[in-house]
């Protein structure tokens, strides 16, 4: 394990700074994403960071919203909190900064990156933009990523529709709600999360993650059908061949290690809408722990 463990949220998602002795006072401390995770991870005795994030630019000192927070005692600067609602290049280069921060005031040297959705993409822009300037990432753990799409993005693009869901109920609730959902809560980020966007992007990634080792974690709750793939199965929001990165090209992505869990969502946001227990999302679930333990490990 490296000297920092930072945990990157995703798109949507309202995160505080938090570090091993500091966190919110109030509500979820770390977050409705990323609270558990964290917690698991503090009580193996590692030195958990969780990046900042919110819906647009700015600091992050609550979350008013679902699960919210309050009481933070460190409120970082804009330019180290990542729009979250933003493209991905523009969430990298925040994240970056904040990472150098961290290196310097922590004297982090080595850091590993776990990050949950589109905060797997914001990693990985951040990886890029740190090249030999800051702390060297060593491994990066995804969660949910969308490495070569997502029902949202594709949906936006016209590569998805509501045929696609072949009856299913969930399905077909979340490909109807997608565009109103984007047109409420993306700056951008809703359009770059398609196949057609990420497919042109990743072509311009590669050797980025020579130095890395990543884990790629995907899950299937959704499993009406099996075509098109790109979409089944799928977590709600991320197919799971996307989020296993099964078709990124090995130039991009040439060290990974792939692990899926069939019966998990992607977050609390769909276990709570389709009646599951927290402990069925990606972010909430202790099997899933166990491989982010061991990734952290190797």
């Amino acid at each position: 394990m490296s000297e920092a463990v930072v945990l990157v949220s995703g798109g949507a998602a309202v995160t505080p700074f938090t570090d091993p002795d500091r966190a919110s006072g109030s509500g979820l401390a770390a977050g409705n994403t990323l609270t558990a995770l964290r917690a698991h991870l503090l009580a193996r005795g590692a030195a958990v960071f969780t990046a900042p994030a919110r819906l647009g630019p700015g600091e992050v000192r609550e979350d008013s919203g679902w699960q919210g927070f309050a009481d933070v005692p460190v409120v970082l600067p804009a330019e180290m909190t990542v729009n979250a609602v933003g493209g991905i290049d523009e969430g990298g280069a925040r994240l970056a900064a904040f990472l150098r921060w961290l290196g310097e005031e922590y004297h982090c040297a080595r850091i590993d990156l776990v990050a949950h959705s589109m905060g797997g993409l914001f990693s990985r822009a951040a990886i890029r933009e740190l090249g030999d300037a800051g702390p060297s990432v060593t491994r990066l753990v995804t969660l949910g990523t969308p490495w070569d799409g997502s029902l949202l993005g594709d949906v936006l693009s016209d590569e998805v529709s509501v045929v696609d869901a072949h009856g299913d109920a969930a399905t077909t609730q979340i490909l109807e709600r997608s565009r109103s959902y984007a047109a409420e809560n993306s700056q951008g980020a809703a359009d770059q999360v398609s196949r057609r966007f990420l497919r042109e992007w990743n072509a311009t990634q590669a050797g980025v993650l020579d130095a890395v080792t990543v884990t790629a974690v995907g899950a299937g709750h959704f499993r009406a059908a099996s075509e098109p793939r790109q979409l089944w199965p799928h977590d709600g929001l991320v197919s799971q061949q996307s989020a296993r990165a099964d078709e990124v090209p090995v130039e991009v992505l040439p060290h990974v290690a792939r692990r899926t869990f069939d019966h998990d969502v992607h977050s609390i946001f769909f276990a709570d809408a389709f009646d599951l227990p927290w402990e069925r999302a990606l972010t909430w679930d202790p099997d899933v722990f166990a491989v982010v333990d061991d990734a952290l490990q190797a």
